[in-house]
């Protein structure tokens, strides 16, 4: 089974920081891409930042220049740093992962449980 285990949500007064993480588990031969996607009441999904296995980084422009995404390839592990956070950043955070369970070069999108932060004083 693989699974997506996320950490670091919570609540934060504007202007602060948060940091959360992501560890993918289970039967994942090779992982190409992993990200984030967050969704707010009323709003779109929509992708916040993403990194690929050769380290190209993609970010919201509504959150460039204040989130910063990262990855320990070793332990599986995303991770997204939140700086000078707003209130419009209130969402429930998806982690986002990419990859094949087995040495064939077949692809899957598996997604984590979901993880809520809110920005509000």
């Amino acid at each position: 089974q693989v699974q997506l285990v996320e950490s670091g949500g919570g609540l934060v007064q504007p202007g602060g920081s948060l940091g959360l993480s992501c560890a993918a588990s289970g039967n994942i031969f090779n992982i190409v891409a992993m990200g984030w996607y967050r969704q707010a009441p009323g709003k779109q999904r929509e992708l916040v930042a993403s990194i690929s296995s050769g380290g190209e980084k993609n970010y919201a422009d509504s959150v460039k220049g204040r989130f910063t995404i990262s990855r320990d390839n070793a332990k599986n592990t995303v991770y997204l740093q939140m700086n000078s956070l707003k209130p419009d950043d209130t969402a429930v955070y998806y982690c986002y992962v990419r990859g094949s369970p087995t040495v064939v070069a077949v692809l899957y999108d598996y997604w984590g449980q979901g993880t809520q932060v809110t920005v509000s004083s």
